[in-house]
C-alpha cells in the first residue's frame, strides 16, 4: 500500500491538454499543467479514460450512460471532491488520494 503524505508541498495543476500518446500506440496522454508556472505532467491513459475526460472537458451529455462507477457513486450519495493530490509514482503507475466531503 501506497502511503502520501499530505504535509508536502502542493502543487495546482490543471488540464492543458489531451492527445494521442507518442510513447505507447492506442494510448492517450492527459497533460497536466503548473498553474503559474511552466512545468507539465504528461499521464498515459486508454482511449476509454480519454473520450470520458474529453466529454467532461466540453460538458457534453454521454451519448450512452457513463462506464464511470465512481463518478455514479459520488453523485448518488452526494460526494463532493475537493482536490485530487498525486503522492507517488511505482513502476509507471500514478497513485492518488482524493480529497472528499
Amino acid at each position: 500500500m501506497v502511503s502520501c503524505d499530505i504535509r508536502m508541498k502542493k502543487i495546482e495543476l490543471e488540464i492543458v491538454a489531451l492527445s494521442h500518446s507518442i510513447t505507447q500506440t492506442h494510448s492517450y496522454a492527459v497533460v497536466l499543467g503548473e498553474v503559474n508556472g511552466l512545468r507539465r505532467l504528461p499521464i498515459v491513459i486508454g482511449g476509454f479514460e480519454a473520450q470520458a475526460i474529453a466529454v467532461a472537458l466540453e460538458k457534453m451529455a454521454p451519448a450512452a450512460p457513463t462506464h464511470d462507477l465512481m463518478k455514479n457513486f459520488m453523485n448518488a450519495f452526494a460526494v463532493e471532491l475537493h482536490e485530487i493530490i498525486i503522492c507517488d509514482l511505482q513502476e509507471g503507475i500514478f497513485y492518488s488520494k482524493l480529497v472528499c466531503s
